[in-house]
């Protein structure tokens, strides 16, 4: 028998997907109702209609109305096409006629074998209505060979041994069950049915009994006799022969415990996907390996990460994602995709994108390329994680570790290192350091407390920034202390005009307290380039002490040259002559 199908279904590729599965029997597409009912119209011997419920113009509701008006579609089986947790539809597609149902997304595997059940129905009526009508042999051969379970009843009752000459059981059925028409005769329809299974069944055979329904389909679990479950697609269904029985009716049972158990980890596949991508910081993605990235699949992280939906970004809807990278940072994206498909790396690059709002914010994207059996870039697969929050601390870490908790200014690690860097690269363009020494503000320490202390000194500090420009920089390598770097000046009358202002801003703020200060300058030779810095930051340190010694409490200039450096040297040999003495005293005493 030639099996001529009917598939309606208004996505495209869906129906040639089926097709495609299908393409032993004649396959005939439909994109909607209307079209469906034409085809209908227009050819003869369609056998089976897989029928999508949801779709324009005439949807699959209609269809099944239109189709029960007519006598002409009596033996029209019709399958349904659902999606999951669609129960009122179901029932309701059920009761307007259609003998099955199919979820999407559709599973193929058990798409081809409830397809192979409903064929080898036809065929087995067809095969029945042959013999009856003209006595042929051909049913017996179909009934025992076809590898789908059948079993024939030709009494209102259901399997029982007092009905062993009413019952046809063929030996696939035998097989799926593992008993042979004894047993099951002997045991019953209750006892190899498991538990959960039975009132569905129950309910659906007295409808079908009760001239409701003319068949049912469901998913079923036969008990085997060593305990083992086994899943079957069952299909029931009236049978319509010129005897003189009231009620006969045929059951076809296909094995379908691999596809459940394939539905059951595809299904988890599914959950285990949909609950990681809900809680990934960021979005998974598809995309073209072109300049625009166009999408082809976004999860629902893309919202939170982007400011635009999914649909927006899918196939450059409203825009691309090219769109959203910082323009800076578009082709080192595209330059790094293109490096690591070349040697077959996995993508990992960090760069900023611009929000709906306008925020700019950086993100971490791990991908890698998907290659067809040409070895071309098919697409692009991955995700993209928000690492703004990463960065931030990166930043603040950064921050803290040049900088001055208290004053914010620039530390003695971060001195030492640009001095480090313009001694080696600016050896021929002039330097300086202004140091400012104002230990002697903890003398209001015991007066006022020591936050009253440190407030002074943010205050001067705030005040200083004024003096910072392109060629001077304020730090402050430790507490009470500040250094000015100037570099790229005229001479030092501009060192010493910068000096007074310092001085003039600082006593300004200190004149209630009354306190002074030291203020040191040293001229960096060109030639020091070989010394090491904490030799020149001592210099400058050594500067700003004489300028307190020599002055006490106003602010004086103190230079550091050739006349301070040989009187600090007199000093340190002054020190060493009377440490030596005291030493050898000791000793004599001794």
């Amino acid at each position: 028998m030639k099996i001529k199908i009917l598939v309606v279904d208004d996505s495209a590729s869906d129906r040639l997907i089926i097709e495609s599965m299908l393409n032993e029997y004649e396959i005939l597409t439909a994109c909607d109702g209307v079209e469906a009912v034409d085809v209908l119209e227009k050819q003869d011997g369609i056998n089976l209609l897989i029928l999508d419920l949801n779709m324009p113009n005439m949807d699959g509701f209609q269809v099944l109305k239109y189709l029960k008006g007519s006598d002409r579609y009596r033996k029209l089986r019709t399958i349904i096409l659902t999606n999951y947790n669609e129960l009122d539809n179901e029932i309701k597609g059920l009761n307007l006629g259609a003998v099955d149902y199919i979820r999407k997304p559709i599973h193929m595997e058990s798409l081809k074998a409830r397809i192979d059940v409903h064929v080898a129905l036809l065929r087995t009526q067809h095969e029945l209505e042959r013999q009856l009508h003209e006595k042929a042999v051909t049913y017996e051969t179909i009934f025992n060979k076809v590898p789908v379970g059948i079993a024939i009843s030709f009494s209102e009752d259901k399997i029982s041994a007092s009905m062993n000459k009413y019952i046809s059981i063929n030996p696939a059925f035998e097989k799926i069950t593992g008993r042979s028409k004894e047993e099951l005769l002997n045991s019953g329809w209750v006892s190899i049915t498991h538990p959960d299974d039975i009132d569905e069944e129950s309910h659906n055979f007295q409808r079908l009994k009760a001239g409701e329904i003319d068949s049912f389909s469901m998913d079923k679990r036969f008990i085997r006799p060593d305990g083992s479950e086994v899943w079957v697609h069952m299909i029931v269904a009236t049978l319509a022969l010129d005897d003189t029985q009231s009620f006969n009716y045929i059951v076809l049972c296909n094995n379908i415990t691999e596809s459940k158990l394939l539905e059951e980890q595809l299904a988890e596949s599914e959950r285990s996907k949909s609950t990681l991508l809900s809680h990934l910081p960021g979005m998974a993605y598809r995309c073209e390996y072109t300049p625009e990235w166009t999408m082809h699949y976004v999860s629902a992280g893309c919202e939170q990460l982007t400011g635009y939906s999914a649909e927006s970004l899918l196939y450059n809807k409203d825009l691309s994602y090219s769109d959203l990278i910082a323009p800076e940072y578009r082709d080192l994206v595209w330059d790094e995709w293109e490096l690591i498909l070349k040697e077959r790396r996995d993508f990992s690059y960090e760069y900023e994108i611009i929000t709906a709002t306008g925020e700019r914010k950086w993100v971490l994207e791990l991908g890698q390329g998907v290659f067809n059996d040409n070895d071309e870039v098919e697409a692009l697969e991955g995700i993209i994680i928000d690492n703004s929050g990463r960065i931030e601390i990166e930043n603040i870490l950064k921050y803290n570790n040049i900088h001055d908790r208290w004053t914010g200014l620039y530390n003695r690690e971060y001195l030492v290192s640009v001095l480090e860097k313009d001694l080696k690269h600016k050896k021929d363009s002039k330097k300086a350091l202004i140091g400012i020494d104002l230990s002697m503000v903890q003398i209001v320490v015991a007066n006022y407390g020591y936050q009253y202390s440190q407030n002074l000194i943010k205050k001067v500090a705030e005040a200083l920034n004024q003096y910072c420009s392109n060629n001077c920089m304020l730090f402050q390598p430790r507490e009470h202390r500040f250094v000015f770097y100037i570099f790229d000046y005229k001479d030092r009358m501009e060192l010493v005009d910068l000096g007074n202002a310092i001085v003039e801003t600082i006593e300004s703020l200190l004149v209630t307290e009354r306190i002074g200060g030291g203020i040191g300058i040293l001229e960096i030779d060109p030639g020091d380039h070989e010394i090491d810095i904490d030799s020149i930051l001592r210099r400058a340190m050594i500067a700003t002490e004489k300028s307190m010694s020599l002055f006490g409490k106003d602010f004086e200039i103190c230079f550091y040259d050739a006349e301070l450096e040989a009187l600090v040297n007199r000093e340190r040999d002054i020190i060493e002559a009377l440490n030596s003495i005291a030493l050898g005293n000791n000793i004599d005493n001794d």
